[in-house]
């Protein structure tokens, strides 16, 4: 019986121990926030994403597999401005895993302790795609990226105590980095500053406020409206009035309608992404990502200074 006793410790021992070294195992939205969460978790945590970087994170085709990878979750790691508010909430829901329901410890919202840009004082559907929690596209903005990179140092250290050390010096680390890029950023940048550009959607208010650039005029009417030929005519008049000479576009985006307006006003198409991986050479991690957006637009908006 003695021996029978310590072979079912034994036996216990060995199934309890991989369990007290697992990863926390963290689920991220999209792929902006799932890069962060990575460099903050560092080998400690296991990070799944949700979105692919190609597609517009407001309609992601939501399969059966993000039901079984939220039942497994820790933690989910989400916009918080009602980015995913089209496919991410019957998700939690079905996946009935108290450790990520709105209020548990494992609900983290990434915009958490973000000054957000455009909360609209009313809301107004005739203007389209509105976010009452303001613009959700956050995160091209390396200000904010810190932000977040500190409040899930302090997330993933509540989640996992014994761990918690090693998160701060992740973020510390990933913090002095951006802090050191974004200075080059602002740099690569300035010349172009208060230089008209145009955008697809309105996605960009925060990385044209960090980087001094006028990002006003879009090709869609209102957000998540189609263009039409008598709004695209308009905008055509304006960017030539603007002078304005790069159009950014993002993967998800209607390439055809860009080059009819670049077409038309000598402008440049920019491809560029808000996510890692997005397009060739934007990853894959979130400063990789930064790099290339902001030596994109600043080449394009070279070569058309020049001409």
């Amino acid at each position: 019986m003695k021996a029978f006793s310590s072979s079912l410790l034994l036996f216990a021992a060995a199934w309890v121990a991989p369990a007290a070294h697992a990863k926390l195992a963290v689920v991220a939205t999209t792929p902006d926030l799932a890069a962060i969460a990575t460099e903050v978790g560092g080998k400690e945590v296991r990070v799944t994403t949700l979105a692919r970087p190609t597609e517009d994170p407001h309609f992601v085709d939501a399969r059966p597999s993000f039901i079984v990878k939220l039942r497994k979750a820790d933690a989910l790691l989400y916009n918080g401005a009602e980015l995913e508010a089209g496919w991410l909430p019957p998700l939690i829901q079905s996946s009935r895993n108290r450790r990520i329901m709105p209020g548990a410890p494992g609900d983290l919202r990434g915009n958490e302790g973000i000054p957000m840009l455009e909360v609209p004082n009313t809301l107004d559907r005739s203007q389209g795609d509105i976010h009452p929690l303001g613009n959700p596209h956050y995160l091209v903005d390396p200000a904010n990226a810190v932000i977040l990179a500190r409040h899930l140092a302090g997330a993933f250290g509540r989640l996992d105590a014994k761990n918690a050390a090693a998160y701060q010096a992740n973020a510390d680390r990933f913090i002095a980095t951006l802090e050191a890029r974004l200075k080059q950023w602002q740099a690569r940048l300035a010349p172009y500053h208060g230089q008209a550009v145009v955008a697809y959607h309105n996605s960009w208010p925060y990385f044209a406020r960090r980087f001094g650039l006028d990002i006003h005029l879009f090709l869609e009417p209102k957000p998540g409206i189609p263009p039409t030929p008598a709004h695209l005519a308009r905008v055509i008049a304006q960017m030539k009035t603007l002078r304005a000479r790069a159009i950014l576009l993002c993967p998800y985006q209607n390439r055809r309608t860009a080059d009819t307006v670049a077409r038309a006003t000598g402008a440049t198409v920019v491809p560029v992404t808000q996510f890692p991986g997005g397009v060739n050479g934007a990853g894959p991690g979130y400063v990789e990502m930064m790099d290339y957006l902001v030596n994109h637009l600043a080449s394009a908006l070279a070569k058309k200074t020049a001409q």
